[in-house]
């Protein structure tokens, strides 16, 4: 979740301090060392405060000039597949897995601009509901919503669950001034 510029800014810096160093190679990134990053650019999109999806997109690592030298290595297991799931449980896992994959990958919806529709298979969905927001609060641990004004309507919603009142805490940043006792 960091800016492009800052990896830009240690390539920059590593050609900087290391210049006197014997590598053969000015145009090598990172002055020949050797860096590893991880992540999963599908998820974890570069923070651009009240960026739009453009600018976002714009400060990830791979939008870099850099990018291009990179060697990109990927999982071929999903190790949460194997681990406290039932045998029977496990197909049913993989099945929804290689979905979520083909949606990230853009295989499922026909030709993709950006905005796709996507027919959600009949054994996700919550169908004949009255409350389904609330259904969905009360059978799941950890929730997903593609808009922060989402987000909000989930937490005042659960937070009206909880028992007694609410209590806010502040922080402060600075240390308050007090009277020599």
């Amino acid at each position: 979740m960091i800016h492009k510029h800052a990896f830009e800014a240690l390539d920059r810096t590593l050609n900087d301090v290391m210049n006197g160093d014997s590598c053969n190679s000015f145009e090598a990134f990172f002055r020949g060392k050797v860096v590893v990053f991880g992540g999963d650019f599908w998820q974890n999109l570069a923070v651009v405060t009240n960026g739009t999806r453009s600018e976002c997109v714009n400060a990830c690592i791979n939008s870099s000039y850099i990018w291009s030298k990179w060697k990109v290595l990927k999982l071929s297991q999903n190790m949460r597949l194997k681990v406290g799931c039932r045998s029977s449980d496990v197909e049913n896992i993989r099945e929804f897995s290689d979905w979520l994959l083909d949606i990230g990958q853009g295989n499922v919806g026909g030709p993709n601009d950006g905005q796709s529709v996507i027919d959600i298979p009949d054994d996700l969905l919550i169908l004949n509901s009255v409350d389904p927001m609330g259904d969905l609060i009360r059978f799941d641990r950890a929730l997903l919503a593609p808009l922060n004004e989402v987000v909000q309507e989930i937490n005042e919603r659960i937070l009206a669950i909880f028992p007694g009142e609410e209590v806010e805490y502040l922080s402060s940043d600075s240390l308050a001034e007090c009277e020599d006792v």
